[in-house]
């Protein structure tokens, strides 16, 4: 595990690609920079350089953002609710709730195709 990434690896890790150019949208990170104030990149030679549990947080935010629709306020109470300073301990829980919630809908998912596949009589094997 790298100690830092810059904002162009964050980038392609949270696949902020532009589908029409295939540029990366480095953009969206400095903007979530000046939204939510728990992302603090390290600066160093005037570049960004996050830690892994920068990167983590931003792949929560992200997760939030764009997968579940919330809002940007929406997302930020929910940060509040759960962090007020941005250290290990606290990252490591909200990563747990978000991981929690990312698992139980992809099994809510799971579980409604499997439903549909019964429902339409198809069978289903091991």
């Amino acid at each position: 595990m790298k100690k830092f990434y810059t904002i162009s690896e964050v980038s392609k890790k949270l696949n902020l690609i532009d589908k029409k150019n295939f540029k990366l949208q480095n953009h969206i990170l400095r903007y979530w920079e000046k939204e939510f104030t728990q992302i603090r990149p390290k600066f160093i030679n005037k570049r960004r350089y996050y830690t892994h549990s920068q990167l983590e947080l931003v792949k929560m935010i992200k997760y939030f953002l764009k997968d579940k629709g919330m809002t940007v306020k929406g997302v930020k109470n929910l940060l509040k609710s759960n962090i007020n300073k941005l250290d290990d301990d606290k990252i490591d829980s909200l990563k747990a709730d978000y991981y929690k919630l990312e698992l139980k809908t992809k099994t809510n998912k799971l579980l409604d195709k499997i439903d549909k596949l019964k429902k339409y009589g198809k069978k289903i094997s091991h």
